[in-house]
């Protein structure tokens, strides 16, 4: 729950803070040792929870790897569905997920490992475009309705087409931050993404002295 000035309580705070931590500890420890041998018992000892708390925040072993908070997904559909009517939808979807992506700064070193963490265990990519492409759709019913369509009915090319260039975008500021240098503010990337969609992709200018 937020609070009137729309800030996480504390205990939602507390949640968030304990999700966080276990998707780290899972990253930190897969990266050393291997997803395929990392435990649910490390994983919680690691961020010093029981394996019931685990199971609260995630489904499956291989959850906690996939970094995907379905109450960030409920947040930014609300945000979408209420934000004011004059504003162009790409506006609503960048700010509604750059709300979401502020402690992205913090953690470039687990967003770092993350990636590698894949690159060894594909089938965690695979279960996480899986996971990406759910909330994908819920997105695109939310941009359906937010152009006055009915929930429930059938979701239009459009929607489903600018729920996709949008959630797209955000892993590629994450891929493309994560391998620039550290001084480099990843909210910077994200919105010059969002610049890009919103001139219709054209080829950007050729760098001066190219």
């Amino acid at each position: 729950m937020k609070n009137k000035d729309g800030v996480p309580g504390l205990r939602e705070r507390k949640k968030q803070a304990t999700r966080a931590a276990l998707a780290d500890a899972a990253v930190r420890l897969a990266a050393e040792h291997g997803a395929e041998n990392v435990t649910v018992e490390a994983i919680s000892s690691a961020a010093g929870v029981s394996p019931r708390t685990f199971f609260n925040y995630f489904d499956s072993h291989d959850d906690a790897f996939l970094m995907v908070d379905p109450e960030v997904g409920e947040r930014v559909r609300r945000a979408v569905r209420d934000a004011p009517a004059a504003l162009p939808v790409l506006d609503v979807l960048r700010e509604a997920f750059a709300a979401e992506l502020v402690d992205v700064e913090e953690r470039h070193e687990i967003w770092s490992l993350r990636a590698k963490v894949f690159q060894r265990s594909p089938h965690l990519l695979v279960r996480g475009l899986g996971a990406h492409m759910a909330e994908e759709q819920e997105l695109a019913a939310a941009v359906a309705e937010r152009l006055g369509g009915v929930p429930g009915e059938p979701v239009g090319l459009y929607p489903r087409l600018v729920a996709a260039v949008a959630t797209t975008a955000i892993r590629a500021s994450i891929e493309d931050w994560v391998q620039r240098t550290p001084d480099v503010a990843f909210i910077d990337v994200f919105r010059e993404s969002f610049v890009h969609l919103g001139s219709g992709l054209g080829a950007p200018a050729p760098a001066a002295g190219s």
